[in-house]
């Protein structure tokens, strides 16, 4: 079986656990209107959702790195199925925790092994195939939105969730059939011509090797300053489109396209990675988020055509994140344990989503205005974009006690 067939399967599994995070946003009204929940404790469970699915990967990152993919996202397939179908069922917002979090390890065991997929099967390609399978994660809601409209519409909430779930983790299941780690010579395979922008490590860190470096801690502050705008507007888009007065119309629409900007963002910049290094952009897509949540509050709620566009262009300049991080801490660290490597980096996310789901809807409680909000991840952006210009200019890390790796060996490949 070839390695691009291994890669679309990865990217079809990506796709079906995208609802779980970017279609909540449809559900959060209906929920609110049936059962009377508050905004912020029903956003909580996002803020579970998203935990669950970043903390659980370190673990699960390290059993698939030796155990191999397929048996986990068959377990997955099942997991994110229950658990999203679940939350129909929910009673009470304990049980809609539980559900929601049961779909997040999911979600976690899912995205782990299909990113390893691209990182260790791709080396000589790594931001490209990096940013095709999380592409599978930022757009695959676009093909549920309008089904789910429709279904919500006609039939409620409740319906919505039992019928993607079963789908979505069905497909799940049959995608895990065709993962399989690469052969060890596979996974270290080195590019055919080195690419002097992309600074590669010659060395195999494990994860405790990793977390003793300062890269890693550097790499995993920008990622939670980046996460907590993406992810705020996730979770709020729903409920910032309804805050404006703008129609149902105006919501559908703009969650058709923002999947299609996160995806089309993710293949881009990884794409543009492999070309100019990846600090260099991260630099420019960080610095262009910042201005683009600025724009959000300064143009775009004053008309559903700004709003929908300077939405958009957020998650165009945001889901790079998830392709560029990965992609960074292979090159760094290497391929032999890039998923549990990952796992630890991709685990800013969870902290990101603290801010981004439960608090912002609570500071949006306080204030009446989600404008301080864009405006504080605005400035956590243009921060991230500066502190990739500085980790550009860091020697490459090396393990405790060996010589530190200079830049004279930035074309090093794994």
């Amino acid at each position: 079986m070839s390695r691009w067939m291994r890669l679309t399967a990865a990217v079809v599994a990506m796709m079906m656990i995208a609802n779980l995070q970017y279609a909540w946003t449809l559900f959060v009204k209906p929920i609110i209107q049936a059962t009377h929940w508050k905004l912020s404790d029903v956003q909580w469970g996002f803020t579970l959702f998203i935990a669950f699915e970043t903390w659980a990967m370190p673990c699960s990152g390290w059993l698939i790195d030796r155990l191999g993919p397929r048996a986990f996202l068959s377990i997955a397939g099942v997991l994110c199925g229950v658990g999203w179908a679940g939350i129909g069922r929910a009673a009470s917002l304990p049980e809609v925790y539980v559900f929601y979090s049961l779909a997040g390890f999911g979600a976690a065991l899912v995205y782990c092994g299909a990113t390893g997929i691209g990182l260790k099967w791709f080396a000589d390609k790594r931001g490209l195939a990096a940013g095709l399978i999380a592409a599978g994660f930022g757009s695959g809601a676009a093909l549920f939105i309008k089904p789910l409209s429709v279904i919500l519409h006609a039939q409620g909430y409740q319906a919505a969730f039992l019928y993607t779930g079963i789908a979505q983790g069905t497909l799940i299941i049959i995608a895990a059939q065709f993962l399989q780690n690469p052969p060890r010579a596979a996974a270290l395979a080195a590019p055919a011509r080195a690419n002097v922008k992309i600074r590669r490590h010659h060395e195999d860190f494990n994860s405790f090797e990793m977390l003793a470096t300062p890269h890693f801690w550097m790499m995993f502050a920008m990622a939670v300053m980046m996460g907590i705008g993406g992810l705020m507007a996730t979770a709020q888009v729903g409920p910032m489109s309804d805050t404006l007065k703008f129609g149902a119309a105006v919501l559908t629409l703009s969650l058709t396209l923002n999947p299609l900007a996160n995806g089309g963002g993710r293949i881009f910049w990884g794409w543009i990675s492999d070309l100019i290094g990846r600090e260099q952009t991260m630099s420019v897509a960080f610095f262009l988020q910042s201005l683009i949540l600025l724009s959000v509050v300064v143009i775009g709620k004053h008309s559903p055509a700004l709003f929908i566009l300077t939405i958009a262009l957020v998650f165009f300049t945001w889901g790079e994140v998830y392709s560029l991080f990965p992609s960074a801490c292979a090159d760094y660290f290497g391929s032999r344990n890039a998923s549990s490597n990952y796992g630890f980096l991709y685990a800013a996310k969870g902290v990101a989503s603290i801010v981004g789901g439960g608090l912002a809807a609570k500071l949006f409680e306080k204030t009446g205005s989600w404008d301080y909000g864009f405006y504080g991840c605005a400035v956590l952006a243009l921060v991230s974009s500066m502190l990739a210009i500085v980790l550009r200019r860091m020697p490459l890390p090396h393990k405790a006690g060996a010589p530190a790796t200079t830049s004279a060996t930035a074309a090093a490949t794994d």
